[in-house]
């Protein structure tokens, strides 16, 4: 598959492809994520340990739940309910401080090889800042607060933080097959490059859902990896399925840049969250 976009007067050509991580990062993986600033790796981990994740995200909910957990190291969790009316968490942050299998996971050779991704810059995984290890769970049901997510690009919360737009990376692992026809990722491909005003003001953010001619869907199956850059306009599509076939279940961690700014029980909460409620994140 081709997708042309236009950005200013320059024709770019995006062309769809997917890559295996191996010991090292190759020319071609690190040119093709400069050009587009986004890349999928297939079949990142197994069924096995899939489904290892999925147990120990299951065990965590469950706890947050009965004891009445709201925050993660001063980051409000995302409630909704699934498609039977039980109460579930449908964004957990930090999951990596309360399982020892999930912190490990983040240690993984082949994760820190992505740091290379933000060369010239000095990049580390974020497991002890930002959010850490996020879970994302969306199901597209009547009470569900989380079937979708607008445009957006991550670099506003850096100057919600006081602090200037860095670079960073999103990683995400996926736990459940996710064909583009059920929603889900969406990207502009080369936009990473775009000005600041355009990166900050070039759709309304979190707030406008509307689909782009120019943006482009990813075939994710469970166990694949994709990487994007935080200064890409990106969003996720709701699934125009319900209950258990919308269900998509993603785990996300940032590498960043700059100063170290680790969090605790007594951080406090990050100003940007207080628009939560309007843009539904």
């Amino acid at each position: 598959m081709q997708t042309t976009l236009i950005q200013g007067k320059n024709m770019v050509k995006f062309e769809s492809k997917t890559f295996q991580l191996g010991e090292k990062l190759t020319q071609e993986q690190k040119e093709y994520f400069r050009k587009y600033g986004v890349i999928q790796f297939k079949n990142f981990i197994n069924a096995e340990t899939i489904q290892t994740f999925i147990s120990e995200l299951d065990k965590i909910e469950k706890q947050w739940l009965a004891d009445g957990i709201e925050k993660i190291n001063g980051i409000p969790l995302k409630f909704g309910k699934d498609e039977h009316g039980n109460k579930m968490i449908q964004r957990m942050c930090f999951t990596n401080k309360y399982s020892t299998f999930l912190g490990e996971f983040l240690k993984d050779p082949r994760l820190q090889l992505l740091v290379e991704l933000l060369a010239p810059y000095d990049g580390r995984i974020s497991d002890n800042e930002k959010d850490g290890l996020v879970f994302n769970h969306y199901v597209n049901a009547p009470n569900s607060k989380f079937t979708q997510m607008g445009w957006h690009t991550d670099s506003p919360r850096d100057l919600f933080l006081g602090q200037k737009i860095l670079p960073m990376l999103n990683v995400g692992v996926h736990l459940d097959n996710c064909p583009s026809t059920n929603g889900g990722l969406r990207v502009l491909p080369g936009t990473q490059n775009q000005s600041v005003l355009k990166l900050l003001f070039g759709k309304k953010q979190f707030i406008d859902h509307t689909p782009d001619e120019k943006e482009v869907g990813f075939e994710i199956e469970a166990g694949d990896l994709t990487v994007h850059d935080g200064r890409l306009w990106h969003r996720v599509e709701v699934s125009p399925n319900f209950g258990e076939k919308s269900r998509r279940r993603v785990m996300y961690v940032p590498i960043i840049t700059g100063k170290y700014m680790p969090k605790n029980e007594n951080s406090k909460t990050p100003f940007y969250h207080r628009f939560a409620k309007v843009v539904q994140k």
